[in-house]
């Protein structure tokens, strides 16, 4: 019951702040996790198709592992200190992690069909220079339908399902796929 309270808190929370330009967010310090770890593991492991497909699962147990023990360790001594203190972060963390707001202030901005083309480029990974006003509406489109469900409801599922050190695991898994999940010379193995 806690964790339905905490989500609805932690929703309701994203509705009206969103992502603060001023503060840090934990998806920022996963990316940063991710590259140094990537860094640090190539130069470690060799330059063979075993040796990087050793270094990617290595790769994704740390991560894993940091994702969901960090969290879980801060949130139970939180918890255990004083209740409130940790329902406090707990809902903190959730509306951090939550897209909401953003996604919609991101996906509705007016202007020029130059001002237009830049803000979508903000929120996909394609290059939106030659777009048409029907492109840059697609494209807007197509990004907040694929986005609901990486920065929402994936989010709010998994927060229901094991609270917030499995939703920081999730946001874990998909920055990595974000960062690390193609099929090029540099990501294959």
């Amino acid at each position: 019951m806690i964790r339905l309270l905490t989500l609805a808190a932690g929703f309701i929370l994203d509705l009206i702040m969103g992502d603060p330009r001023w503060l840090y967010h934990p998806v920022c310090l996963i990316g940063n996790l991710i590259s140094i770890l990537e860094k640090g593991i190539r130069k470690v492991f060799p330059k063979t198709d075993k040796g990087e497909r050793a270094g990617g699962i290595l790769e994704v147990v740390l991560v894993c592992f940091i994702t969901f023990f960090i969290p879980y360790v801060v949130i139970h001594l939180f918890y255990k200190w004083n209740f409130w203190l940790g329902f406090a972060l707990e809902t903190f963390w959730c509306g951090q992690l939550l897209a909401t707001k953003s996604l919609k202030v991101e996906s509705m901005k007016n202007g020029t069909i130059e001002e237009a083309r830049y803000a979508v480029s903000m929120i996909v990974g394609r290059d939106t220079q030659a777009l048409s006003e029907i492109g840059v509406t697609k494209a807007a489109v197509e990004t907040v339908a694929e986005n609901s469900s990486d920065g929402i409801i994936a989010p709010m599922l998994y927060m229901a399902i094991g609270g917030i050190p499995l939703m920081f695991l999730y946001k874990g898994i998909n920055t990595m796929d974000s960062m690390l999940g193609y099929k090029n010379d540099k990501y294959l193995y």
